[in-house]
C-alpha cells in the first residue's frame, strides 16, 4: 500500500514529559486539530477517531496504538474497520540547551477510491504539510501559553 507522509518538527518551550502526556490522552488531540470532531476510547488502545470532512460529513477511523515508548514517542494506525488506511507517530526529544522539547509528527494516509475517496481528498487538500504545520503550531501555542489564538479567519468561521 502507498502511504502519501507527511512530516513536520516544531519546538515547544515546555518539558518532555508534560508534551508526551498531553498527546498520550487522545481525548485531547481534538483541543488543536480542527479536523477532528471527537475521539472516542474504546479498549485495549484503540480509539475512534470522528474526522469532520466536507459538506457537513464525517469519516470515522479506528485506531489502535502500535508503539508507544514513555516520554519518547506514540505511534498508532487505523484498523481495518477504518474508512481510511492511515498511520501516525508523534516524537518528542529533547531541545539542546534546555530550549524546551522539539516534537516531530509524521502522518500517512492511503486516500480511499470512489466518493469517500473524493471527500477525504478534499478533507487533505487542505495540502496535509500545512495541516499538520498548523496542527503543530496550535499544539505549541497551547502548551506555550495554555490556549489558541485564533485567526481572523478561524472567528470567521464559528460565527
Amino acid at each position: 500500500e502507498k502511504l502519501a507522509v507527511v512530516g513536520k518538527s516544531i519546538l515547544i518551550n515546555r518539558p518532555r514529559a508534560d508534551l508526551f502526556a498531553y498527546w498520550y490522552d487522545f481525548g485531547n488531540l481534538p483541543s488543536f486539530m480542527e479536523n477532528l470532531e471527537r475521539i472516542d476510547p474504546l479498549d485495549q488502545g484503540r480509539s475512534r477517531w470522528v474526522v469532520k470532512a466536507p459538506l457537513g460529513r464525517t469519516v470515522e477511523i479506528e485506531t489502535e496504538l502500535t508503539d508507544v515508548q514513555p516520554g519518547v514517542s506514540i505511534a498508532w494506525m487505523s484498523t481495518p474497520r477504518s474508512e481510511i488506511t492511515t498511520k501516525g507517530r508523534v516524537e518528542f526529544a529533547d531541545a539542546n540547551g534546555n530550549r524546551g522539547t522539539i516534537v516531530t509528527l509524521e502522518i500517512a494516509y492511503d486516500p480511499p477510491g470512489g466518493d469517500l475517496g473524493r471527500l477525504v481528498a478534499k478533507l487533505f487538500s487542505r495540502e496535509p504539510n500545512i495541516q499538520a504545520r498548523q496542527e503543530l503550531k496550535r499544539f505549541k501555542m497551547l502548551m506555550e501559553t495554555g490556549e489558541i489564538a485564533k485567526g481572523p479567519d478561524q472567528l470567521k468561521k464559528e460565527d
